[in-house]
C-alpha cells in the first residue's frame, strides 16, 4: 500500500495502498563510503541477522536494560493505518515493532516471509488464483487472546469493498483496496489456515496482508458484539457489516490499551499526542527473538536540523529523518567522534508535486506551463547534493531510477524556462497583467503549494516561487502542520499539493493513487480521471507475465505524464545516525524499527 509522508511522501502501509510519507547521505567518518556517502559498513547492516534465504526472524540476541530514545521527523497518532487519515509513514514506523503480517522488508527492500508467525504463503492453484496461508500454531496477542484466521479475514474483509452496510456502501473507510478487492472469496480452513480466492491474477499478493492491515478481530467482536467475524459475509448483515466498519474506521486511532495489543515483539506502553512521543515496551507474548532494549521511545521532531543537534546532544540515541537536510546531514556526519554512526540510503519514496483538477488545474494549458516553469536540477542541487551527491531529478511516478522500465518522461516536460511557460499561457489566451502575472477570463495564474510543516519543503517552494514569477505565474507557500493527517489531503483540500508517496516493493500498490476516484482511485485525492491510465493500469495489476505488467505500467505512467497531472521531483534519500547500538539500518518503508527486536547494545 503506498503510504504518505508526512515528511516528503504520502503514501501509507496496508498491504495494497500507499503511504503519505515524510521524507541521504554522508559518511559515517570512518571506513570507505559508496556514492550516497553512507559507510561501507552501515550497507552490511541491511540484512537482519537471522535473516536465511527468503524467510525473516529476529535473531535471538541478548538484550539490554534501558532505553532508546529515537527522533523521527513527524508523530504517531493511529493504530489502524489503513484509513485514509492515520494512513502515513510515520504510523508504520512504528507499527512495524507492534504488528505482525505475512511479510517483511529487510533493508534491501528484499520480500521476506515472517517465519516468526507465518509457515508459509503459498500459490496454491494459478488458475484461478488461490494463496492459502499457514500461521504458525499457539502465536498470540499480547493480551493473551490467539493470533489466528479470524485476524487474516478481518483484514480481507475491512479492505476488500466489497462489505455493504445499510446504505449500500461499504462501512469500512479503506485507504485502499488495491489486491484485496480482487480476492473474491477468503475462507477460514480452520484456526490457522487462510484461503483467498481471486477472481482475477494478482502477481503482487505478498503485498497483502503486511503487519498494519492485520488488526486483532477479537477486540473487534468484544466491542460489537459479533461473535464470529469470520461468519459475517460482505453479503450479510448489514447492519453487523456497519457495526464493524464503524469500530474498525473510527475506534484504532490514537492509543487505548484495552483495544490496542500487540502482535509484534514490542507493545505499545504509553503516547503523549502533546509531546508527540510514544513509548514502547516488549510484548511478553513475543514468539521470536527476545533481543532488544527493554524500552523504545519514539519522538516526533519536525525540524531535522534540531533532530541531529538532539543526537549531538545525547537526547537521542537514533536520528531517522526521511526528510533529507544538508544543514543536518553535515553535523551528524562530524559526530564520528562521539561513536556516532551516520548513513543514507534512496528510499522507495518519491517527492512530487499533485495539481488538483476540480481547482483552476483542470486548465491543461496552465498545468503544462507551471510544469515548464519548475526547474528540478535546481532543487535537487540546492536542497540534496549534501546528503546524496549523486541526487537528480525523479522522471518517472511509477518506477524509480535504474529499475527495470524506467524512462525519463518529465525533463522534456519540466524545466523548461520562463519564456516557454509564457508562450504556452500566451498561445492558450493567457494575457499578461500591469502586475506581472497571467490572466484569462478573469482568473489570475495564482494559486498555492500546500505541505506540512517541513523546513525543506518551504525551501522547495521557494525556489519554485522565484522560477514561476519568471515566467508570469504567482505561487504562495501554504504550510499547515496537520496536511497530511488531518483531512485536507485526502479530500483534495488544495490547489497544489507537495508531498510524498511511500511504496512497497509492489507496483500494483500505485494504482489506487491515479486510476480514477470511481474506479479504485481511493488515494487519487486530485481527481484526475483518464481511461488512457484506467486501462494499462487495470491491465498491468491482473497480468499473468511479468513482460506483459512491466508493458502495461510503462504506458500508465506515460499517460500519467501527458497529462502533466503529478510533478515528480525526487527519490527521496533517507539519512540515519546512531550511537550505542551494533547496528540500525533505515529501512525504506518501515522506517528504523523493522529489527529493533535483535538489537544490541554496543560495547
Amino acid at each position: 500500500m503506498r503510504r504518505s509522508k508526512a515528511v516528503s511522501a504520502l503514501s501509507l502501509v496496508a498491504g495494497a495502498s500507499l503511504l503519505l510519507s515524510a521524507c541521504s547521505g554522508g559518511d559515517s567518518g570512518s571506513g570507505s563510503t559508496d556514492t550516497n556517502g553512507s559507510s561501507t559498513d552501515v550497507k552490511a547492516m541491511a540484512v537482519g541477522k537471522a535473516e536465511t534465504g527468503d524467510l525473516f526472524k529476529l535473531a535471538d540476541t541478548p538484550g539490554y536494560d534501558g532505553t532508546v530514545t529515537i527522533g523521527i521527523d513527524d508523530g504517531y497518532s493511529g493504530y489502524n493505518n489503513q484509513s485514509p487519515d492515520t494512513n502515513s509513514s510515520y504510523n508504520n514506523y512504528v507499527l512495524t515493532a507492534v504488528l505482525s503480517g505475512t511479510l517483511k522488508l529487510d533493508g534491501n527492500n528484499k520480500v521476506l516471509l515472517n517465519s516468526d508467525i507465518f509457515e508459509s504463503w503459498d500459490v496454491t492453484s494459478k488458475d484461478p488464483q488461490q494463496v492459502t496461508y499457514k500461521i504458525k500454531p499457539n502465536i498470540k496477542w499480547s493480551d493473551g487472546q490467539p493470533y489466528d484466521c479470524k485476524d487474516m479475514y478481518l483484514a480481507w474483509l475491512s479492505q476488500s469493498g466489497l462489505a455493504k452496510g445499510p446504505d449500500g456502501k461499504t462501512p469500512f473507510n479503506s485507504a485502499s483496496t488495491t489486491g484485496y478487492s480482487l480476492i473474491k472469496q477468503a475462507t477460514c480452513k480452520d484456526n490457522l489456515t487462510f484461503v483467498t480466492d481471486y477472481s482475477e491474477p494478482y502477481l503482487d499478493y505478498k503485498g497483502l496482508f503486511n503487519a498494519p492491515a492485520i488488526m486483532p478481530a477479537h477486540v473487534l467482536e468484544a466491542k460489537t458484539g459479533i461473535a464470529d467475524i469470520t461468519k459475517l459475509a460482505p453479503t450479510g448483515d448489514p447492519a453487523q457489516l456497519k457495526k464493524a466498519g464503524d469500530f474498525w474506521s473510527n475506534e484504532w486511532k490514537g492509543f487505548k490499551a484495552d483495544i490496542m495489543p500487540s502482535s509484534g515483539p514490542y507493545k505499545i506502553t504509553a503516547f503523549d499526542a502533546n509531546q508527540k512521543a510514544v513509548t514502547l515496551e516488549k510484548n511478553p507474548n513475543w514468539p521470536g527473538g527476545k533481543g532488544g532494549p527493554s524500552k523504545v521511545v519514539v519522538r516526533a521532531m519536525e525540524d531535522t536540523k534540531a533532530m541531529a543537534t538532539a543526537l549531538q546532544n545525547g537526547e537521542i540515541d537514533v536520528a531517522a529523518s526521511t526528510q533529507p537536510d544538508a544543514t543536518a546531514a553535515q553535523t551528524m556526519k562530524g559526530l564520528a567522534a562521539q561513536g556516532v554512526t551516520y548513513g543514507s540510503a534512496p528510499q522507495l519514496t518519491y517527492e512530487h508535486l499533485d495539481l488538483n483538477f476540480k481547482r483552476m488545474f483542470a486548465d491543461k494549458d496552465l498545468r503544462k506551463a507551471f510544469f515548464e516553469s519548475v526547474n528540478r536540477k535546481e532543487i535537487t542541487d540546492k536542497l540534496l547534493k549534501e546528503v546524496q551527491a549523486d541526487a537528480q531529478p525523479l522522471g518517472s511516478l511509477v518506477f524509480f531510477q535504474g529499475e527495470e522500465g524506467y524512462t525519463d518522461l518529465y525533463s522534456s516536460k519540466a524545466g523548461l524556462g520562463a519564456d516557454a511557460a509564457a508562450k504556452t499561457l500566451t498561445d492558450a489566451g493567457w494575457v499578461k497583467g500591469g502586475d506581472g502575472i497571467f490572466a484569462k477570463n478573469g482568473v489570475r495564474a495564482s494559486f498555492k503549494i500546500t505541505h506540512n510543516q517541513n523546513a525543506r519543503r518551504s525551501q522547495t517552494v521557494e525556489i519554485i516561487i522565484s522560477q514561476a514569477k519568471a515566467a508570469g505565474i504567482e505561487v504562495k507557500d501554504e504550510t499547515d502542520a496537520n496536511f497530511l493527517k488531518g483531512g485536507r489531503v485526502s479530500t483534495g483540500d488544495y490547489d497544489v499539493a507537495l508531498f510524498g508517496w511511500s511504496a512497497q516493493p509492489f507496483k500494483a500498490e500505485s494504482r489506487s493513487i491515479y486510476v480514477c476516484p470511481d474506479k479504485g482511485g481511493e488515494q487519487n485525492y486530485q481527481s484526475l480521471c483518464d481511461p488512457k491510465i484506467d486501462d494499462p493500469y487495470t491491465a498491468a495489476v491482473k497480468a499473468t507475465d511479468e513482460q506483459t505488467k512491466l508493458q502495461k505500467y510503462q504506458e500508465a505512467d506515460k499517460a500519467i505524464a501527458d497529462d502533466y497531472a503529478s510533478l515528480p521531483l525526487f527519490q527521496t534519500p533517507s539519512m540515519w545516525a546512531f550511537k550505542g547500538i551494533d547496528r540500525v539500518y533505515m529501512q525504506s518503508y518501515d522506517g528504523v524499527l523493522w529489527n529493533v527486536g535483535e538489537w544490541e547494545q554496543k560495547k
